[in-house]
């Protein structure tokens, strides 16, 4: 696998930082678009579409494959490479409807609000259960972003201090939790994935590889499910292709970058960064809305600021 830093000045920063950071805005604006298809799609369809219609850009990301390094890619794949790829899109695809389904139960706002405890789950997952070995300052950054995310997500103070914990009885909080459980098991299985992939692939090229046989296989388990079961569904996810397509672009490009992501570092720290999607969020809206930052929102930008600083800090190093 083959890793070039980016040099900036006289800092060299890890080429996972950028993409992680790309990936935040492309999963940020795939999930905004998916918010608008609830009223149309049932949550099963809303989650399907992200798969289906990310296919035409994978069959050129496919064509790509085989121009650029010929068969060398499907001759060097090991079953165990597929196997964590099926397990990383099966517990995607969970995530994804429980996400969703949160959606519809309160709102985006709330069902994000939860799912953003994935990073801390990571963390707990990785380190106390899987002995990976994280920077201590990088764990606090995780954890200061996760608060600045509760408090922007949660509209406050009384978020944090209260209402989280009483929300944990409520049909949203579940699914949040639940989606966020599954996604640092996507994130898990797709780390392990791109350890059995091809070593003498560049880290772009093995994470569109990753992303090509997962995605086909999420297309095609969950394709069959509706099929089988709610045809329906299956029958508006493509009658409302003209809304739906773009939910798939961006959830290729936005996959594409996480799974390169997981290939280059700690998924903790990957996912860990991208929480400053939600902050992206808010002051774009804040933006367009010209209105003022309240005291508790000024608190969760710093907070979500130093987080992202501390995460980084130990893997910029400085060429003077």
């Amino acid at each position: 696998m083959l890793i070039f830093p980016l040099r900036v000045a006289h800092l060299e920063i890890p080429l996972w930082i950028p993409i992680t950071l790309f990936a935040a805005i492309m999963q940020t604006w795939r999930t905004g678009l998916q918010t608008r298809l609830k009223g149309t799609l049932s949550a099963e369809a809303a989650s399907f579409v992200r798969y289906l219609y990310a296919l035409p850009l994978e069959l050129l990301a496919l064509l790509f494959l085989l121009w650029r390094f010929g068969d060398d890619p499907f001759i060097g794949t090991q079953p165990l490479f597929l196997f964590f790829c099926l397990a990383g899109g099966v517990a995607q695809i969970l995530g994804t409807l429980f996400l969703v389904r949160s959606f519809h139960s309160r709102g985006l706002v709330t069902g994000t609000a939860y799912a953003k405890t994935e990073a801390a789950q990571l963390v707990i997952l990785t380190v106390l259960f899987l002995g990976s070995e994280i920077q201590a300052m990088a764990i606090l950054g995780i954890f200061l972003a996760l608060l600045g995310v509760l408090l922007l997500s949660g509209q406050g103070f009384a978020f944090v201090e209260r209402d989280f914990w009483r929300g944990l009885r409520e049909p949203a909080a579940r699914y949040g939790l639940a989606a966020a459980f599954s996604f640092a098991l996507t994130a898990i299985a797709l780390r392990a994935a791109s350890q059995h992939g091809d070593p003498h692939l560049p880290v772009l090229a093995l994470g569109l590889w990753m992303l090509l046989v997962t995605n086909t296989l999420q297309t095609l388990l969950q394709g069959s499910w509706l099929l089988l079961h709610k045809r329906a569904d299956l029958r508006a996810s493509l009658h409302q292709w003209r809304v739906a397509w773009p939910v798939g672009v961006l959830s290729a490009l936005g996959s594409w970058a996480w799974f390169s992501g997981f290939a280059l570092t700690q998924v903790a720290l990957v996912r860990g960064l991208g929480q400053v999607d939600t902050l992206l969020v808010f002051l774009f809206g804040h933006r367009i809305l010209k209105e003022r930052l309240g005291r508790a929102e000024i608190v969760a930008t710093l907070l979500i600021v130093l987080g992202a600083l501390c995460i980084i800090a130990p893997d910029i190093h400085w060429h003077g």
